[in-house]
């Protein structure tokens, strides 16, 4: 397992990657009963680790821009403020984060939603916001 801190966008992006892929193998756990998830706990865990994703991937463009690694958003609040700053205005963007953020963060990693739909919407946000920030 790696150990030192990530320092280029594109070790940012990488790391992006694998919590994406290490969320999804996590919620693939669950056995599916029609349109949910089965079990809780693994949806809860996968939904946080492909949340973080996305982060990931924002604290990759961010630190491509210069932004030293220590002032990197430590709150999604503060990453909003980053993405008005940093990040041209881009519409798909915004409500891909708004995904990430509403549907695996709040509804499938606090609150224990276990929609397919839902789970499944937020994780290929996450995926587009890798890719948007990739390039």
């Amino acid at each position: 397992m790696k150990t030192e801190l990530v320092q280029t966008k594109k070790e940012f992006i990488k790391e992006a990657k694998r919590y994406l892929a290490n969320g999804k193998e996590t919620i693939a756990k669950s056995p599916i009963e029609g349109k949910l998830y089965e079990d809780e706990k693994y949806v809860r865990e996968g939904a946080g680790i492909a949340y973080l994703a996305a982060l990931k991937a924002i604290d990759g463009y961010l630190v491509g821009k210069g932004v030293p690694k220590d002032k990197l958003p430590k709150s999604i609040e503060e990453y909003w403020a980053m993405k008005k700053k940093h990040i041209p205005h881009n519409g798909k963007f915004t409500q891909n984060l708004t995904l990430a953020y509403q549907n695996l963060h709040i509804a499938a990693y606090y609150q224990g939603l276990r929609s397919i739909g839902i789970v499944k919407d937020g994780l290929q946000a996450v995926k587009e916001i890798i890719t948007m920030l990739e390039e």
